[in-house]
């Protein structure tokens, strides 16, 4: 037996929620409060790779004076707040963990074959799980996977840069076994309690890399040899497009699925569709608006992407979860585009973080950027060198915004206004809304109310430049920095939505 006090309450509750949905108009955003799935803590994730001449990535990022990571990175990855950090790509290929501990001094200087140069290994496998730890995110680490298959890394004038399946065997060893002497030697008595790996990066791409049926095998034997360290490690096979047609994941999964956890593509060198396009070089400077629209455009390739692969990896009857391990918008010149810089990038970046999220049932890693850098502009937090303040670019404050205003369970949208994109989901009490307006010039107002439930409060946390080119450098740090605005008070509160901006909302709800 319900308490009368209590009938007579949730009663209330109920007429003011259904009175709210009859008020709410064609503007409003209506959710079903029904839980979907569970939103997965890594799905913000970030990548670290070393990349040489290139660009400094990694060696800028750390305090040679301190010997250290720079306080000012660390302190603005906590704002950029990702669930994950994978240290990976390319690097990869070529990269033998073992240089990377022990005395740094003792540390062999390595050549970096894909990006020039050369890396002195100061950051390494104590180092990296350091500064995930700093900044409450979960560490993983790509391992060497026979070069991907390129055989050419066997016989550098360096030696043999391949590393084979008992070499990420006894990394796993050496990071999770509590007994294991070499890392007891190196200064951490506790395991390092790494569970997330990744067999491959990039895999399939190019024809020097394994075939499809080579890859497969070698996963099966990779896997083998390191569960047998650590049965609790999950596991991320490559199962993108490639040198043969269609997705491998489909064949991967099959095959080898029994190992696997998640299934890991790529999300980049989205090229723009249009032949006369904008998104070259400077000249979206002249045309904003239209390099708007085609951004928007570029972010329905991700939606295809993820819809595909997801399609694939359902229809082997699998529970492999996605991971979309590196990703990020690549517009010439080569990953330096000054528009990433600016706001007018927002469009494709929040929608882009909302489709993954959507997709929630299956996406459980995904990144919409590089991470750090000094040169690149595509990614999400830049270093100015050889000192100055670390701040987010927008994509950066997008996904920082987004994952620190988030609920743990996805929900769904039962209508919503034109020209808003709209990823949902709940917590006790709390509905989140992470609301993008993808329109150029127009504000668009909307009630807000959630089915079967009253609104007794909530918050906005909006970032909303007046000028969509308005843009963000060491001299303006915190340009995009989000406002936080008390929602109004009424039974179906309305919030004006300004062209171009990207918030988060809050809404209290019982």
């Amino acid at each position: 037996m319900i308490p009368r006090r209590t009938f007579l309450r949730q009663a209330a509750i109920a007429v003011s929620a259904q009175s709210a949905a009859r008020a709410a108009d064609a503007n409003s955003i209506v959710v079903d409060p029904k839980p979907l799935f569970d939103i997965s803590p890594h799905l913000y994730m970030q990548f670290m790779e070393p990349l040489g001449a290139t660009d400094s990535s990694v060696e800028a990022s750390w305090d040679y004076e301190l010997d250290d990571w720079r306080k000012d990175f660390v302190d603005v990855v906590r704002d950029l707040a990702p669930g994950a950090i994978r240290f990976g790509g390319l690097f990869s290929r070529y990269y033998h963990w073992r240089e990377g501990v022990g005395p740094p001094a003792r540390r062999p200087w390595m050549r970096n074959y894909a990006w020039g140069g050369h890396e002195t290994n100061r950051v390494g496998t104590h180092e990296f799980v350091d500064f995930c730890r700093r900044v409450g995110a979960e560490p993983f680490y790509c391992v060497n996977f026979l070069s991907d298959g390129e055989q050419r890394y066997r016989t550098m004038r360096e030696g043999n840069r391949t590393g084979d399946a008992r070499e990420a065997a006894d990394w796993v060893s050496y990071a999770n076994d509590p007994g294991n002497r070499e890392r007891k030697a190196n200064g951490a008595a506790e395991p390092l309690n790494l569970k997330l790996w990744q067999l491959g990066n990039e895999t399939s791409y190019g024809n020097q890399t394994f075939t499809k049926s080579e890859a497969i095998a070698r996963t099966i034997e990779f896997a083998t040899a390191m569960k047998e360290r650590d049965r609790s490690i999950h596991l991320i096979g490559w199962g993108d497009h490639g040198r043969e047609p269609g997705l491998w994941a489909a064949d991967l999964l099959k095959q080898a699925g029994e190992y696997l956890d998640y299934v890991a593509i790529h999300m980049m060198g989205q090229s723009p569709k249009r032949p006369d396009t904008v998104l070259k070089g400077l000249r979206y400077q002249k045309e904003p608006e239209r390099a708007w629209e085609e951004l928007l455009e570029l972010s329905n390739a991700v939606e295809k992407r993820v819809g595909e692969l997801a399609e694939a990896i359902a229809a082997t009857g699998s529970s492999a979860a996605i991971a979309i391990t590196e990703g990020h918008l690549s517009l010439s010149p080569s990953n330096a585009n000054p528009i990433l810089h600016e706001w007018l990038s927002a469009v494709y970046h929040a929608r882009s973080l909302n489709i993954y999220q959507r997709h929630g049932a299956r996406v459980k890693i995904a990144t919409a950027a590089d991470f750090q850098g000094n040169r690149w502009t595509n990614t999400a937090v830049m270093l100015p060198t050889p000192r100055g303040k670390s701040y987010l670019m927008p994509v950066g404050s997008i996904a920082g915004l987004f994952k620190t205003h988030n609920g743990a369970q996805g929900v769904g949208m039962r209508s919503t206004p034109s020209g808003l994109d709209i990823a949902g989901s709940r917590s006790a009490g709390k509905v989140w809304l992470h609301v993008a307006n993808v329109q150029y010039r127009s504000a668009v107002e909307a009630g807000l109310s959630v089915e079967g439930m009253r609104i007794t409060g909530g918050r906005v946390f909006e970032i909303a430049p007046e000028d969509l080119r308005e843009y963000v450098n060491q001299d303006q740090p915190d340009v995009f920095k989000p406002r936080e605005t008390a929602l109004p008070p009424g039974p179906v509160p309305k919030w004006r939505f300004p062209a171009g901006s990207v918030s988060a909302v809050e809404l209290e709800v019982e």
